[in-house]
């Protein structure tokens, strides 16, 4: 361990794991109901269940040991009502925990050290790159696009307090934190009613006011303040997306009023946000010739958002054009003081425009083919005979619209709303600027003709096709689409319409290629494996026809969603994969847990800026591997794959994840405005069955299979062969393969077997825990060997501890969680459909709060 890693861990346990013993105490001493004996008793149960796992005990065995020994409860309501105290105790306990860990944020982590820009700058100066770096930053960005997917277990004013309490742990103000804590006990963790996507996108403009706004000033002044020639305007460093409001994609409360409403709260944000530093800045501009603009610019942007009616069309350009005289006559007139605030103003202008996000929109393919052929009944514009054409004569119908449609021959409902929201994208762009929403993106496509349905909807809408300011997107997910990816797109710019589109969005080809997905279909090793060829494969396609490709990550939090350690995979990606752009989505629980607060937002957008340049400028080797290593890539997946398959294949394998973790009660924690699964079905099937819920309900069993299942099968089979060697070289030389065992080793890390060792010998689902068991024991055996250690993540010992410390947190809860399952399948099993059965369901999914808000990236 090397003398920073070595202070980073003691920094963690003297300001976070000392600091959480003394201030957990404080609990303790809260007005609440029978709150100092909920502490004492949860204490208690912990020391239970650490003891009762090791001596095989189930969960229900655990926790009626536990009454027997502690209460004196005799009812079960008694016993219920205190299993709902331990649930609220501990979900404060974890954020307290997360107060702490953000609190020591800039102790802990090196702000300065390898990975983020000042780093990026002295090896700049270090080779001599400067020229580099200019063309590098001619077209490089970061985008971050914020989703609303249903991993935040945190409601928002929850959230807020977390930010408050960190601030008040940074300045040691105990006064402060006691009354934290005590608004903590008041405030629910549990929403009575699901949030529409409005309230979704209300919740994370907070951190675009809050965080983003602050963070993505500070970098763009600092790349601006040192390589002042380096940075073009045209082409801000950081980019910031959003989903809610735009993302439709099986969620039918997503409306085209919905992306109206979203896109002007969007705007009166960015607004509200220049007004308070207009403000600010006034304070000190206060000479001849600067003060009079500035207040005008000051009044202009009040009217904007605070009085009715008087919304005017202030653009970007307007904005800019009056702080650059401002900056003139600072400079020319008044030796240029306080420059630096003008400044540090003007870069977050040329980052946030009018829009501060890009509003992204999303739909199913299925859906546009069904308006399509619903139009060739109803509309002069589509022929009848439209349905049972050919791809390329469809093609040829959707190219030729020339008129838009006529609204009155659509159903209400999706009909006219699909349309709508085509026509809303102008009035967006109006307001907001082109970049506002630009960008529509195709779930589920498998052809080309997906995505002529989409260009062939905007030119039915009123678009015309030199007109079209819009970047269409194809979504490739699951393994086959992958495969098929290739010649989609050969298609696609083969076509003189698409290639004239493509010439006029400065050459460049969006494709958005989903993680989730691909490891629900095809397990953590093909996944990744099949997505970083398809990446080969398209940057070559592209290349091949004059196009720049831009790969845009549908990533989650944990590894089995493509999270993790997210940065380096882009470091690791190699010459022949396209690395223009980053772009990735931030999700939910993750956008609290990695850019919650200003340092870490501006510690992780560092870090994937720096991966992306770096990966250029400094990186030697012209392909990431060489045909022996990719021989063994392609191996190692296949075999992962087919053992995975054999698994999902199992006759009771969705069965096992029904009966053994909280899946059914997912759509009962309002933690979202989507549905749990697509289609109106109420079987569970796996197609329909969204990953979040899938990666979520293994997380909370601790078995996340979705995480390494297959990995040691495969290295297993490839040690028989004779292979270890290669293998572990192939570890030592390749950053992409030991970056995906790395993450490999924090899904494991989070895995405990004991809580669910009870279904060993159960005679339907045993041999599966078994099989997940020994899969289990064989990649870590495997990992083991190649990383020359004997514990999981002994290179992040800071997150080591962190993650041992919170499993421990919640250890209780997850005991609770598993005995009131059992609880719930005993009564199902007999029959009995007493009220107290909803009370434990409900307990089930009250534990599944602080039990994924302790993991920090488990959905």
């Amino acid at each position: 361990m090397d003398h920073h890693t070595s202070a980073a861990l003691q920094q963690f346990r003297n300001q976070v794991g000392l600091k959480f013993q003394l201030y957990n105490s404080l609990f303790t001493s809260l007005p609440f109901h029978r709150i100092e004996k909920t502490g004492i008793l949860l204490s208690l149960l912990l020391s239970n269940c650490e003891d009762g796992f090791k001596k095989n005990q189930s969960p229900e065995e655990i926790i009626e040991e536990f009454f027997k020994k502690h209460t004196a409860f005799s009812s079960e309501e008694e016993k219920l009502d205190l299993l709902f105290r331990f649930v609220q105790y501990a979900e404060r306990q974890v954020v307290l925990f997360d107060a702490l860990e953000d609190a020591a944020f800039r102790n802990v982590h090196d702000m300065s050290g390898a990975g983020t820009l000042k780093h990026l700058q002295a090896e700049v100066e270090d080779h001599g790159k400067e020229m580099e770096l200019t063309e590098k930053l001619k077209d490089f960005s970061v985008r971050l696009v914020l989703t609303a997917h249903p991993t935040q277990f945190y409601p928002g004013p929850v959230l807020a307090i977390i930010n408050d309490l960190a601030k008040a742990l940074v300045e040691n103000n105990t006064n402060q934190i006691n009354m934290y804590l005590q608004q903590l006990g008041k405030t629910p963790f549990f929403k009575k009613q699901k949030p529409t996507p409005y309230d979704e996108a209300i919740s994370l403009i907070w951190y675009l006011e809050n965080v983003f706004y602050a963070a993505a000033g500070r970098i763009s002044s600092f790349l601006k303040n040192e390589f002042p020639d380096a940075i073009p305007d045209d082409n801000p460093v950081v980019r910031m997306g959003f989903w809610p409001g735009g993302d439709r994609d099986g969620n039918p409360f997503v409306k085209a009023d919905t992306t109206l409403k979203v896109a002007e709260a969007l705007r009166g944000s960015i607004i509200k946000c220049y007004y308070i530093d207009v403000r600010r800045i006034r304070r000190r501009l206060t000479f001849e010739g600067v003060e009079t603009k500035l207040g005008e610019l000051e009044k202009n942007l009040y009217n904007n958002i605070f009085i009715p009616g008087q919304r005017t069309d202030l653009s970007k350009k307007d904005i800019l054009k009056t702080l650059f005289e401002i900056r003139d006559t600072i400079v020319y007139k008044h030796n240029g003081l306080f420059l630096h605030l003008l400044d540090n103003f003007i870069n977050k202008v040329k980052v946030f425009g009018l829009h501060f996000a890009s509003l992204d929109l999303r739909q199913d393919s299925r859906i546009h083919g069904q308006l399509l052929d619903s139009l060739a009944e109803k509309s002069s514009i589509i022929p009848p005979t439209y349905p049972a054409m050919s791809a390329s004569e469809k093609i040829e119908v959707l190219l030729g619209i020339r008129e838009p449609l006529d609204p009155s021959v659509l159903s209400e409902g999706m009909e006219t709303d699909t349309i709508e929201t085509f026509r809303v994208m102008k009035s967006i762009q109006q307001f907001n600027g082109e970049d506002g929403c630009d960008r529509y993106i195709i779930s589920q496509c498998n052809s080309a003709l997906n995505v002529f349905e989409v260009f062939g909807l905007y030119l039915a809408s009123g678009w015309k096709k030199e007109e079209m300011t819009v970047d269409i997107i194809p979504l490739f997910e699951t393994i086959d689409d992958l495969k098929h990816a290739g010649n989609i797109m050969r298609e696609l710019y083969e076509n003189p319409d698409y290639k004239n589109h493509l010439g006029r969005r400065q050459h460049k080809q969006t494709i958005m290629l989903g993680f989730s997905d691909g490891t629900k279909d095809g397990g953590y090793l093909m996944a990744n494996w099949s997505i970083y060829k398809a990446k080969e494969e398209l940057t070559s396609i592209s290349k091949e026809y004059g196009f720049d490709v831009i790969f845009f990550d549908g990533r989650g939090g944990p590894p089995a969603r493509g999270g993790g350690k997210t940065h380096k995979f882009y470091a690791s990606m190699g010459r022949n994969i396209s690395n223009k752009e980053i772009q990735l989505t931030i999700q939910g629980q993750t956008v609290s847990s990695n850019f919650g607060i200003i340092d870490s937002a501006q510690f992780n957008i560092e870090k994937l800026i720096h991966a992306g340049i770096a990966n250029d400028l400094f990186n030697t080797k012209t392909e990431t591997f060489s045909e022996q290593e990719e021989l063994l890539m392609s191996q190692l997946s296949e075999i992962s794959y087919r053992v995975y398959s054999d698994l999902k294949n199992h006759p009771y394998f969705l069965d096992y994840l029904s009966h053994a973790s909280p899946l059914r009660f997912y759509g009962e924690t309002n933690i979202g405005s989507r549905p749990s699964k697509r289609g109106g079905s109420s079987r569970l099937d796996l197609k329909d069955l969204r990953a979040i819920p899938f990666v979520g309900s293994w997380s909370q069993l601790k078995q996340n299979v979705t995480g390494y299942y297959g990995v040691g099968s495969a290295l297993l089979e490839l040690e028989k062969a004779g292979r270890l060697p290669e293998l572990k070289q192939l570890y030592k030389e390749s950053k992409f393969f030991k970056t995906l065992l790395d993450n490999c080793e924090m899904s494991m890390m989070k895995c405990f077997f004991p809580l669910t060792a009870f279904l060993r010998n159960h005679k339907k689902y045993g041999e599966l825990w078994q099989m997940i068991f020994e899969e289990y024991e064989l990649t870590k055996k495997y990992l083991s060997i190649l990383s020359e250690t004997a514990d999981l993540m002994t290179d992040y010992p800071v997150e080591q501890v962190s993650i041992q410390m919170r499993e421990r947190i919640v250890l209780p809860l997850l005991t609770i969680q598993q005995y009131a399952i059992t609880k719930v399948r005993k009564m199902e099993e007999t029959l009995v459909d007493a009220p107290i059965k909803n009370t434990y369901g409900k307990l089930v999914m009250r534990c599944s709060f602080g039990i994924i808000n302790a993991g920090r990236n488990s959905a």
